[in-house]
Parts: structure tokens; sequence; C-alpha cells
């Protein structure tokens, strides 16, 4: 999931089809919900008699279900338009915490002043740059190491001059006589005898060929390794029987890649005694020409088009030998827009990250500046969003000709950021929060909370009907699109259900569907410690072989279920009103208090049991680091009714066992939604697990958001499908292909029926543009939501794309 703070309002990837387990809602909106407007789209045709499938969930529907129900301004007019037709259409640049929105401004290397030695300059030579000192720093050692090893390298050549079969036989023999007896069985019972005759292969291949760079040999891969202890084993035996000449890695799948060293790790296993002492040398020297530069860490802007943050990364990091873990960030962007953040990497010259730009495709970076600090998730105050929503329809623009409906646009999208401006937006959580499959992850979440984890397994591998019929093609009447990915997972998924064959399921499901390979490949392993194939029943350790930040998510899912729900009822029931029993932050409210006798307690980052608090942000960021504990408290009726606190101040909870809940109505609204099927029949005053992972001690979040900053919109008339109303940095910096080209996606994104082009280019049509500043908790698609009302977004993607 994309950070909160960058929510790009993110089409729905997949429809949801299976919910008639979900009841509806216990909560009376009637009252103050609005009508949607007369221009929400119509309902779903009715499913056709069975079997055919379900039909396909509206985001109105997905918003119901997701406690989505109340609006700040319900009676303004709404409208509709189209997101995201284009990924140009979507810009998303990060706000630092200076408040600075970030652009990406150049893409060079700027010259430090006072490069020039003033010594120097009067006998016309120049002061070494830091970066290059650090550079032939490092190429001094690795001359030396290679004269060191010259004899080594002689007898390379005569190795060379042998005929390849000599060679090879030459080659193997030798590995075969270093790894003795015991080495080998202990390899062989670790990866099985295939992988070990491979893994001797490629050790024979790195002696031979020591100067060979290390992605010029074939990784190995391992079958996945489900036991954890078995694969500590494995890399530790890899380092102790092949020293520096293998490095292993876990893949996502939890096998295990192993690859050669980088030559200079190779010679350095010959450097001993004094060439230590000088590698020393050479680090602190390295270390004071870093403090000279400014700090040990290269903070630079990272610009992307149609990419994942971590796809960006991931490949810088491997350009570096690093890996994305190298890297630090505040929170990854969306995929479909053209995005800006700012990143870090340790110990890197400018000039070698610059260098990158002639491999990055719809990508640059630049601003680079040496720091002393790192960033971590988190590090932003929010993101600037520029949207352009195209083919607008307004309510009661019927019967008006095109320049009326013009009109008609600016008083209507006028009004509503006004009121936008001033009045806000309901804080909900976004419907990307709770995934787009047909169970949805706050029901993961919500079994995983009543101790039901078969449940919760069974819910992660189920799969819809409509993507089944599309995989077997048995439905060649269909007008839903299915991406193959989409294809193969609900193939695999049922030939998993059916079969009960791990392997057989396991080739056709996509890598992407970490959660689903993972739970498969433990229910199917055999058990290290028995010897058997006992773990078909083993739920909780299927669970824990999902990536922690993934686990985490589905618990955190269902807290904003319970979230968006109070919060609708808070709405209907006192509006924008303070009342007494709301609660406030007390770290933020200090100089309000009356009260002297009140004691605050300590923030320590424990729980009354002195473990370590786990508290949820309020992100959507699975992987967003965890803020400083924060208290809240009761206000009395006097403070409510003082007017030193608005409902901007007023918070509410997640549900967890650290948690106060409000002293009023909405406090005992928790008990009741939470106790109902729909909330899991949970007690908010009862959060402990026996699991501690799904143990969560809650946290807080603002009822009501609204911009950093006044909103601004453009209302354009165009007529080509393709025109782009905003130019991207990119664009600005005139390093992008020219703009009908620079954003032109790939066939798919199009979707355009042939003839139908000349047809929309025809007509006049109308795109707003609007520039929104939101703060790192706030939702654009919930932004969206209040400024168009029910219905206004229409998703440009099909129902069925991408992963969860």
């Amino acid at each position: 999931m994309s950070d909160p703070s960058e929510d790009s309002a993110r089409p729905a990837k997949r429809a949801r089809l299976d919910d008639n387990s979900t009841p509806s809602l216990a909560v009376d909106s009637s009252a103050q919900t609005p009508q949607a407007p007369t221009i929400a789209p119509a309902p779903a045709p009715a499913p056709a008699p069975a079997p055919a499938p379900a039909p396909i969930e509206t985001d109105l529907d997905r918003e119901v279900r997701a406690g989505i129900t109340e609006y700040v301004c319900p009676n303004n007019l709404g409208f509709t338009g189209v997101l995201k037709q284009r990924y140009t259409d979507f810009l998303v640049n990060e706000i630092g915490l200076d408040g600075q929105v970030l652009h990406l401004r150049s893409t060079h290397v700027e010259k430090r002043k006072g490069e020039e030695d003033s010594e120097n300059a009067k006998n016309g030579a120049k002061k070494e740059e830091p970066e290059k000192r650090v550079m032939e720093e490092v190429k001094a050692d690795v001359d030396m190491q290679n004269e060191e090893l010259s004899g080594e390298a002689t007898l390379q050549v005569k190795n060379k001059a042998q005929s390849a079969p000599q060679q090879q036989d030459a080659i193997k023999k030798e590995s075969e006589e270093r790894l003795s007896d015991e080495d080998r069985n202990t390899l062989n019972s670790i990866f099985g005898e295939h992988t070990t005759n491979e893994i001797v292969k490629l050790v024979g291949q790195v002696r031979s060929r020591e100067e060979k760079k290390a992605r010029e040999f074939k990784a190995v891969i391992s079958p996945p390794i489900t036991d954890k202890d078995t694969r500590t084993k494995a890399h530790q035996s890899l380092r102790r029987i092949f020293p520096n000449l293998l490095e292993s890695a876990m893949e996502e799948d939890q096998a295990i890649r192993i690859k050669a060293t980088p030559p200079a790790e190779r010679k350095n296993k010959k450097s001993r005694g004094g060439n230590r002492d000088r590698e020393d040398q050479g680090r602190r020297r390295g270390g004071a020409d870093w403090e000279e530069l400014g700090g040990d860490y290269l903070h630079f802007n990272l610009y992307k088009e149609n990419k994942d943050t971590m796809e960006v990364i991931g490949f810088l990091g491997s350009k570096l030998n690093c890996g994305s873990k190298g890297f630090g960030y505040a929170g990854t962007k969306d995929r479909r827009a053209c995005t800006v953040q700012r990143v870090c990497v340790k110990r890197q010259t400018a000039q070698r990250m610059q260098g990158f730009n002639k491999q990055l495709y719809n990508g640059a970076i630049g601003d680079f500046e040496y720091r002393h600090n790192d960033l971590k998730l988190g590090d932003l105050m929010g993101n600037e969003f520029t949207i352009t929503l195209r083919d607008c329809h307004f309510q009661s623009e019927e019967g008006l000709d095109f320049d009326q409906r013009r009109k008609l646009a600016n008083d209507v999208v006028s009004k509503a950021i006004s009121d936008f401006s001033e009045r806000g937006f309901i804080n909900y959580y976004g419907l990307q929060r709770f995934g787009s499959f047909a169970a949805s992850t706050d029901a993961i979440g919500r079994k995983m909370l009543q101790d039901d984890l078969k449940g919760a397994v069974e819910d992660l591998l189920a799969y819809s009907d409509v993507a089944l019929t599309a995989a077997e093609g048995t439905d060649t009447n269909s007008t839903v699109l299915v991406s193959q990915d989409d294809r193969n997972r609900a193939k695999a998924l049922h030939l998993w259900k059916t079969k009960g064959s791990g392997s057989e399921a396991l080739d056709f499901l996509p890598r992407k569907f970490t959660a689903e390979r993972n739970i498969i490949q433990h229910l199917s392993s055999r058990n290290s410690k028995t010897g058997r194939y006992d773990r078909k029943s083993d739920w909780q350790g299927a669970l824990m072989t999902i990536p922690r930040n993934l686990r985490l998510m589905y618990v955190h899912a269902y807290q904003s279920l319970v979230w968006n729900v109070v919060a609708g009822k808070r709405w209907i029931t006192h509006g924008d009103k303070v009342v007494e029993g709301d609660l406030v932050l007390v770290n933020e409210h200090r100089d309000k208090e009356t009260t002297t006798g009140q004691a605050v307690e300590e923030d320590l980052g424990l729980d009354q049991a002195g473990e370590e608090v786990i508290n949820p942000t309020g992100s959507e960021n699975a992987n967003a680091a965890s803020a400083d504990f924060e208290r809240a408290r009761p206000l009395t009726a006097a403070e409510a009714s003082s007017g030193k606190y608005t409902i901007w101040d007023v918070v509410l909870p997640q549900p967890g066992f650290d948690v106060e809940y409000p002293q009023n109505s909405t406090g005992e609204f928790y008990k009741e939604f939470m106790g109902s099927e729909k909330g899991g029949g949970l007690d908010p005053q009862n959060m402990r697990r026996q699991w501690r992972e799904v143990s969560l001690s809650g946290g807080y979040r603002k009822f009501m958001s609204r911009p950093l900053q006044p909103l601004s919109f453009e209302v354009h008339e165009y007529t080509k499908h393709d025109e782009q109303f905003v130019e991207t940095d990119l664009q600005k910096l005139g390093r992008a292909r020219d703009v009908g080209k620079a954003g032109e996606e790939k066939k798919e994104d199009v979707d355009m029926e042939e003839g139908e082009e000349e047809e929309k280019a025809e007509a006049k049509k109308l795109a707003v543009v609007l520039k929104l500043q939101l703060a790192s908790s706030q939702y654009a698609t919930m932004a969206l939501r209040e400024l168009m009302k029910a219905g206004g977004v229409k998703a440009y993607k099909p129902e069925f794309m991408g992963g969860r």
C-alpha cells in the first residue's frame, strides 16, 4: 500500500464480488445522509440466473461497506470526472518537514564553493574534490591488491591457455577436492543434491575467474526453505565453506539466491596484516572526506512516471549492490502517477548516482545534497496533488449548451472548494485501506482478532468466480476485463483448494502474490522437526510466513473500519460541534489545561504490562514507522463550551488495549458496533490477544481534516483525448519527450476502441484541474469524494488489474 501522505486516488484495481456474509452497517444515517446526485452511476445490472457470478460491486457499494457514508456539505451540487486516464493526470509532490514542496529542479551535480585551493591556484593546480579523492583511494587499494595477486593472475593466464574441456575438468576436480564429504553432506541436507552441485559449479567458476564481475556469473536459486532455522544454517554454512566467494539472500518466496561476491571482496580474502591496516586508514580518510562533503548521507529528489517507488529504488539498489535496504525515504508514492519525493543513500557520491539517470526509464534523480541525517518513514509534512479530471459532467447540466456548461462547471467547483477549504472533510480511511479482493483486508483482520486463524487463511486464499471463469475460458460472453495475473491467481488457488497440490498451485501462482505463495508453501511443506507433511492445519505458522508489515495491515484495516463507522456516527450525532467527553491529544493542548490536579501519564513507550507499545499511526502504509505514543483525555463540559477547542482538535481512537475512549455516546457506540456481527463480536475494552502481534495497543486519528493550503482549480475545454494541461517536472526541465508522447501510455492503458478516437476528438469536453495540499495522514480519495459527492470519481482502469 502507498503512504497516506501521498495517498493517491487509486482506482479500484480488482472487483470485490463475494460479500454475502457481510451484514449492513448498524448505523442509522438517514437523518443527514445526502441523496446521491442524479449523475451517479446506475446500479450494477442484475446478475444472470445461476450459476452466473455475482454482479460487480460499485465504488459506492464499497464505500458503504467500509463505513464511508457521510458528507460535511451534502447539499452542494456534485460532478463526475474520469481519474487517471493518463498517468500525467495525477502529479504528487512531497512536502518536506520544512514545508517546502519538492520539485525536480536539476539533474546536474553542482560544483562546490571554494573548489579551488588558493595556494594551489597560484601554481595553476586545482584542489581535489573530496569525491575524487575517495574514488582514487579505493582505486589505489585495488591496484595494490592486483599487484599482490600478480602471481595468481599469471597462473590464471596459463589456465586460460588450456583447452576448454580440460579447463572445465580441472575446475570441477579442484572444487570437488576442496569440498569435504562432511561439507557436501551438510549442503545436501539443506539444499538437496541438485542445488549443491550447482553451488559447487558456481564456486569453481568464481575461483577460476576471480577478476570477473559478480553479475557475469549466473546465480543459483534454491527451492523455497520455509523453516527459519534451516535458512539461518544455510547462510552460515555458505559463509563457512566458501568464505569470500559467495553471498546469499532470501527471496520473497523464501528461496535463497546464491551469487558470487564482487571481485574486491574475493581479493580481500588474501589481504592480511599491513594491508588490513592500510584499509582501515583508507576508511578513516574516507570518513573525513564524507564529513567535508557535508555528511555520510546523500539526499536527492526522485522523479518517476508510472512506476512504483520500490521498483525504482530496487533498480538503484541493484546497481549499488546494496538492495533497497540501502535507501531511506519518507513514504512510497502511487504507481499510476508522476511523483517527486526525497530519497537518501549512505556513502555514495552524487557523481555516481547522477550517472544512473542514463539508465532510468521514465524517471530521474537530482537536486543532490550531502547531509548527516538519513530519512525515515513519516519524515514528511504531506503531499501536494495536481489532479486532472477528464470528461466532467455536472449536476443540473441537462439541456445546457457547452458555454453554459462551462459556466456551471466554474460555479459548482468554486462553491465546492470554498466550502471544502473552510469546513474540511471527515478524515475517513480510503478504500485502498481495505483491499480489492473478494475478502477485504478488514475481514481478514477481524478473523485474526477473533482467533479464527483458519478463517483468515481461507479468506486470504479466496478467489472470485469471474476470475476463475476467465482463466478456464468457459464464459465467452463476459465483458469484464481480467488480467492474466488475476486469471493465474484464481486458477492456482482453485488447484490448491480442489487438489491440495502445493507444487502444482505454485507453478501457476504469480510471484507478486507474496501472501498466497508463502501460505501455500508452508501448508504443503515438510516439517523439519518431524520430517512429516503435517503442516496443513498450522494456520498461525502459515500466517507468520507473510511479511510482518503485510500481516499487520490486516488488523490495522479492521481498526480502520471501526474508526470509519464511528466517525460517521459521530458526525450524524454531533456534527462539527465539540461536546463533553470528546477526546483531544494531551501534548497538543497543555497550554489550555485549567486544572493542575489532573496528572498526565508520562509516555515511556511501554504499556501497563511493561511491553513495548505497538501503535498504528493512522497512516495507510503498513511500513510506516510508529510515532511517539500519544495520550488523549476527555474534555469536561466547561472545556467543551469554552471555545478553546475546535472540531479540528477532536480525535477518535483506533480500538486497542491502551487507548482512552470518548466519555459520551460516541464511546458507547464503540461497544455497540464492535459487539455486532459486522464488528466481529469484539469488546473494545478487551483487545489483548495471546498472539502478541495482533494484540495492538491502539492509537488516535483526527476526526476532521482540511487542506494545508486553500485549493485552486482551473476548468479547461478540450477535444483531443490525450491533451495535457499540466507540465510535469521532467517536461519543465526539457528532458522529456514532447507532451503528446511523454505521457503516452501503453496500448492497454489507453483502452480506445478502434474507430472511436475520431469521434472522441471531435466532441468538446470539460476537464477540471485541482491543486490541493494534504497532510500525511489524509486521503486524496476522500478529499475528492467530499468535493465531487457520490459516484463522482470514475476509475479509468478496468476492475481486474494488479495485485493486493
